[in-house]
């Protein structure tokens, strides 16, 4: 028994290889530029420092230029590990999150350059737009497993209705009925994928353990889909409101369960960051067209709860960096 155990003590680990690299990694660029662009209003509605958007932004820049020349050298190494993933019913959902990450770093652009944010979110409307055609197109194929109806795939809706939220304040003619194309894509997919999300979540096994975080996918449709609403008729209306209220009663009841059941850290966690993200920049342009002290402190305090959930995440993600758990099988 003891040589067994000396022998696993000293049993080589697993090399570090980038084809271990997750592509659900890509959510930790939405969030950080999620988390940007609510600072960014934060400082119209507060006075904030606009230094602190503008950091974020640039962090979320950098990360997304190290994933992505990471995730070229995976492909390029090992196209077949990338193919599998593609293919995967679950796994080939988060390829979505290139092209968000693209279209949220558009609007970090518009900072600098009006050019720059159209040429960024041209390419992350291609993109997303590609990857929507392939999933749905893939998921009419027939014959899927019921089991995997999972929070990602809301992915591919929650992109179209980006496109509508990072593009909305573009001025050139076209981009208004690429606008109009990605909200009939986004709200529909996304209400039939939330209709087959939950009705799996009810009558099925609980997900793994690992994939829980990404129950807060869940949220996304209803925020996103208020940002992009509210974009496309500029205005707060009832029916965003509704939006808004609906995906604040499913963030409670979700964090609610992750904190009391958390479960280890993977990459997977991320996915809690860019709903919040989105939810904390609808509350601040609620709280902003409505006014009230209440809605005040629920869009600050949903700014602190982002803020502190995304440098623990990234804390822990560096950790596992070097930990060497992050590039490891």
């Amino acid at each position: 028994m003891e040589s067994a155990q000396s022998s696993r003590d000293i049993a080589p680990r697993t090399p570090l290889s980038v084809q271990y690299l997750p592509v659900s990694l890509f959510g930790s660029v939405m969030s950080l530029a999620g988390l940007a662009l609510a600072w960014r209003l934060a400082s119209k509605a507060y006075g904030t420092d606009i230094a602190v958007s503008n950091a974020i932004g640039l962090v979320a820049v950098a990360v997304f230029i190290v994933l992505a020349g990471s995730y070229l050298r995976k492909l390029f190494k090992h196209p077949d590990v990338v193919r599998k993933e593609f293919a995967h019913p679950v796994v080939g959902s988060f390829f979505g999150t290139i092209g968000i990450s693209i279209l949220l770093l558009s609007s970090v652009f518009s900072s600098y350059s009006d050019f720059a944010q159209l040429l960024v979110w041209s390419v992350g409307t291609v993109v997303v737009l590609a990857l929507s055609v392939i999933m749905i197109s893939r998921l009419l194929n027939g014959n899927a497993d019921p089991r995997s109806a999972v929070p990602a795939w809301l992915i591919a809706g929650v992109g179209s209705l980006d496109i509508v939220v990072t593009g909305g304040a573009l001025t050139a003619e076209w981009t208004h009925e690429v606008n109009l194309l990605a909200a009939g894509i986004g709200s529909v997919s996304a209400l039939v994928f939330f209709i087959l999300i939950f009705s799996r979540l009810v009558h099925h096994e609980p997900m793994a353990a690992g994939m829980r975080p990404s129950k807060m996918i869940l949220v996304a449709p209803f925020s996103v889909g208020f940002l992009a609403y509210v974009h496309m008729v500029h205005k707060v209306d009832m029916f965003a409101a509704l939006l808004f209220y609906f995906g604040l009663f499913l963030f409670s009841i979700i964090f609610y369960r992750l904190l009391t059941r958390p479960t280890p850290f993977s990459p997977s966690w991320w996915g809690i960051g860019f709903p919040m993200a989105a939810l904390s920049n609808a509350a601040l342009v609620y709280s902003g067209a409505v006014g009230g002290r209440g809605l005040a402190l629920i869009a600050v305090l949903l700014l602190a709860l982002l803020t502190v959930v995304i440098v623990v995440l990234a804390l822990r993600t560096l950790h596992a960096l070097a930990k060497g758990h992050l590039l490891s099988a």
